[in-house]
């Protein structure tokens, strides 16, 4: 179990991301805390648990075939980072195409996530679901 003062976010974070980049959900998912919230703003509600979690990121990579992260910025905190990122994606039989993100990620004191929060323009998302 770690402490508070010896988290090492950044590896974390690192952790995180490559989780999600090999698409992988129980990789995901072996990061969240049990009762870990996520929310996708603009888009859904707040699910809570892991079981609710599966469901919706397991749906993300439905809905963005190809699921990939092109980072700009991950600002890191105490219990906590922030990651300003493109989602990309490739639509059968079209050109990659994405839209910016934001999110804030707060881990717990054994270093798992508590609650993902994401936030992006739907104007965008909707753009790139649309481009030729």
């Amino acid at each position: 179990m770690s402490t508070h003062a010896d988290l090492n976010v950044a590896e974390i974070a690192e952790r995180y991301a490559a989780a999600w980049k090999s698409h992988d959900v129980d990789a995901i998912l072996a990061l969240h805390a049990e009762d870990s919230t996520f929310q996708a703003h603009g888009r859904v509600g707040q699910v809570r648990g892991r079981d609710a979690l599966r469901a919706e990121f397991s749906q993300v990579f439905q809905r963005y075939p190809e699921f990939g992260v092109e980072t700009h910025r991950l600002l890191l905190g105490d219990r906590h980072w922030t990651l300003d990122w493109t989602l990309t994606f490739k639509p059968d039989g079209k050109d990659r195409r994405g839209f910016r993100a934001l999110d804030v990620v707060e881990v717990d004191h054994n270093g798992l996530v508590r609650s993902k929060d994401t936030f992006f323009n739907f104007a965008e998302v909707k753009a790139a679901f649309e481009a030729a």
